[in-house]
């Protein structure tokens, strides 16, 4: 049995600054200290955290090479260890 972290609900307090989206898909940007909305159709909701908010990034938007996916196939390509070194050919 594999456990899942509990989401947020509405009604709780948001702990961390970013963009949450609930269980229809509609996205909010809320900041920390914030309480989690509650849905029109739906009244009490979940909310997942899908970016964070950083203040040095360009738009607000996440680097998309920073958010790991689930079937990532291109493992060669990406630095999954900070003492991964990348073989650049002849040394």
């Amino acid at each position: 049995m594999s456990e899942e972290p509990m989401l947020p609900l509405s009604g709780e307090s948001v702990e961390v600054d970013g963009v949450y989206e609930d269980e229809w898909g509609h996205e909010e940007p809320l900041k920390r200290g914030q309480t989690f909305p509650s849905d029109f159709m739906l009244g009490e909701t979940e909310w997942k955290l899908t970016e964070y908010n950083y203040d040095n990034h360009h738009e607000g938007r996440t680097d998309p090479r920073l958010v790991p996916k689930k079937n990532d196939t291109d493992k060669m390509g990406k630095i999954t260890h900070p003492r991964r070194q990348i073989d650049r050919g002849k040394k």
